[in-house]
């Protein structure tokens, strides 16, 4: 910062001190309107060097690689921070900010041993406007893969941010979409994304084919991201021992999840056993002689007549014949 604008914000903050001392009533209220103008018109055209340690990040989580920053800081060391972050002024705390946006480059700085203050805007939001300004600058600068957006909105309806229409609004999707996804985070839980990763690439069907393979399995989510972690560790021993490692990791830990539920094709192209049936039969008796035979199988009950006028009968009467045994049965049942 310039000493010209720390004089500028010290004059400013001289003032506040001096208005909380002697002003009283309507004056007082009008200093502090005109102070805060000041303050936030100073803000709006300065780009602020301030201490990591005076942001505090509360904000929603919208990546599940946020700590992926070595690179960047490297970069940073390097060339400097051109991109400012955004911050707001902390609510209840002087002298402490609210972070909007940025948070891998705020990481990046807070791990770096070169560069100790971070290049930020301080904007003048309440907590909606900051969450909408997140959402769109995270828009704006790389989409997220659906399950990111998926645990996002999930996260923005249960922490009262709105309701799946207003979700669906600021993500620019539709309130099916969002339902859907919902739907789909709530099967598949954080923790699982989290193991398996972004896995840009892998689109709705087919996070929606794993969901549903969790749900009609019962498959045990702690043991599936046990097998995501392990697919990220060997990449990890593959990368120092300079072995191929798989452009996504992600995506491949996304591959191996789906194919531990996905029946193997030995099993799937291998025919169902057919159930051996077993035949028995009963001879029917009236007055004394053979009036038929009942044959019970697998599939049902047969019946033979010997007398082909009452098996004419009987296929007349068979309605009211079935009715009548069953509410015999029933009876039977029920005492």
């Amino acid at each position: 910062m310039s000493d010209n604008r720390k004089k500028r914000m010290s004059m400013l903050d001289s003032l506040a001190a001096a208005s909380k001392q002697g002003a009283t009533g309507a004056t007082m209220m009008a200093t502090n309107r005109a102070l805060r103008s000041a303050r936030d018109a100073v803000d709006s055209h300065r780009v602020w060097e301030l201490d990591p340690s005076q942001i505090d990040d509360t904000r929603t989580r919208d990546r599940l690689d946020p700590s992926d920053v070595i690179d960047l800081r490297d970069a940073i060391e390097t060339n400097g921070q051109t991109v400012p972050i955004l911050v707001r002024r902390h609510p209840e705390e002087d002298g402490r900010y609210l972070l909007v946006y940025g948070r891998r480059r705020l990481e990046a700085i807070r791990g770096s041993d070169k560069v100790t203050k971070v290049r930020a805007l301080v904007a003048t939001l309440d907590e909606r406007d900051a969450m909408t300004a997140q959402i769109s600058e995270n828009m704006a600068r790389r989409d997220l893969s659906f399950i990111e957006k998926a645990l996002f909105a999930k996260e923005l309806v249960e922490t009262g941010f709105g309701n799946q229409s207003q979700v669906a609004e600021v993500l620019t999707v539709t309130k099916s979409a969002i339902s859907m996804a919902l739907s789909v985070a709530d099967l598949i839980g954080r923790e699982l994304a989290t193991a398996i990763g972004a896995a840009h690439g892998i689109g709705r069907p087919r996070w929606e084919a794993l969901a549903r393979g969790i749900e009609e399995t019962g498959a045990d989510r702690d043991e599936l991201a046990r097998l995501a972690d392990d697919v990220h560790t060997r990449a990890q021993v593959a990368m120092v021992s300079g072995e191929p490692v798989p452009e996504d990791v992600s995506v491949a830990a996304f591959e191996a999840v789906m194919g531990h539920l996905a029946p193997s094709p030995a099993r799937a192209a291998a025919p169902r056993p057919r159930p051996v049936e077993k035949l028995r039969r009963q001879s029917l008796v009236v007055e004394g002689r053979k009036a038929g035979t009942l044959k019970r199988t697998a599939k049902g009950l047969n019946m033979e007549l010997v007398d082909p006028r009452f098996a004419d009968w009987i296929e007349a009467e068979a309605q009211t014949v079935i009715e009548e045994l069953h509410a015999r049965w029933k009876a039977r049942a029920e005492d």
